[in-house]
């Protein structure tokens, strides 16, 4: 197993690391503005190279949670920590954006295991967090196949960043742009696309 070979406290380390630089990356070529919504869905099992659901781990998802903070304090946008299907993808947002946004509340409090150590990390990480039914997000990652599609804004436009991974874990990212009008006479503004 990875951990072992490089020594977990390293292999945390370097998710941080390489959880910040895909975030950055995918945050420099989004066309984000100030408080847009980034929603991130994460299998801590897979990061360990295990099958989804099965080795949550705290630690990574800590580790992971911090490098995409960071990343989104610099462009100032919301995150969304989707939580796995047992709390039925409901998200974690600060309760600014939930009321910025007026996203419906829903009442539950992540777990490892309901919810999942990633959105555990962020709910605890957060000043005020809140767990909400959808958003619409304008960009998104998806680590490990979490399925983050249903969160995304119309129409969304898969992004291909330098790293593919996090971890063991095969990143997915998108970025959404404002959905085409008009006929073959229309002409587009290149700043949306």
């Amino acid at each position: 197993m990875y951990i072992q070979m490089e020594g977990e406290k390293d292999f945390i380390k370097s998710l941080e690391e390489e959880a910040y630089t895909a975030a950055s990356e995918l945050l420099s070529l989004a066309h984000t503005e100030p408080e847009d919504i980034f929603v991130v869905g994460c299998s801590s099992s897979e990061i360990g190279g295990h099958k989804i659901g099965t080795d949550s781990s705290p630690a990574v998802a800590q580790a992971v949670f911090e490098g995409i903070r960071r990343a989104c304090g610099e462009k100032e946008l919301y995150l969304a920590a989707q939580c796995c299907e047992h709390l039925n993808r409901a998200l974690v947002v600060e309760r600014k954006a939930q009321k910025l946004y007026r996203l419906k509340q829903v009442n539950a409090v992540p777990q490892p295991k309901a919810g999942g150590s990633f959105a555990t990390a962020v709910y605890k990480g957060f000043t005020h967090p809140v767990l909400v039914e959808e958003v619409e997000a304008s960009v998104g990652m998806d680590i490990g196949g979490t399925m983050i599609g249903m969160h995304l804004k119309r129409v969304a436009v898969p992004v291909r960043l330098s790293i593919s991974q996090i971890g063991e874990a095969s990143i997915i990212c998108a970025r959404t742009r404002p959905p085409f009008t008009g006929g073959e006479r229309a002409v587009y503004d290149p700043d949306l696309m």
